[in-house]
């Protein structure tokens, strides 16, 4: 599951929504919906991220975080590494054959560590 998955099945859930009845109002399949909440489709288009903030009524700041969620959500990444050190390729390829093995507080502490980088 991605970020942008989790999140739009927790807005659903709160709402009381079925995958069927939130597909239905956007104008996509349940299967296509259920694929982008299990993190099997990559990023929703613009379109469709701006279907799903109407459909919710989500607001500025809500809104915002949602699109974030959605930029980093896409399930098949590419890091393109060319021009970097080769301890940087070494990270991102070790990363891409290591990440399913890592336990899940390392996984939160790297990411806690890059988010300290950006200030996100």
């Amino acid at each position: 599951m991605t970020p942008f998955g989790a999140r739009l099945r927790a807005l659903r859930a709160a709402r009381g929504q079925s995958l069927k009845e939130m597909a239905a109002a956007l104008g996509v399949s349940a299967a296509y919906l259920s694929a982008l909440e299990h993190g099997k489709r990559g990023q929703p288009t613009w379109i469709l991220l701006q279907r799903i903030i109407s459909h919710f009524n989500i607001i500025w700041d809500e809104a915002e975080d949602l699109q974030r969620l959605a930029a980093l959500s896409d399930p098949r990444v590419v890091v393109d590494t060319a021009g970097l050190s080769p301890q940087a390729t070494e990270l991102a390829n070790r990363l891409a054959q290591d990440i399913a093995k890592l336990p899940e507080a390392e996984v939160e502490a790297m990411l806690s560590r890059l988010k300290a980088i950006d200030g996100a």
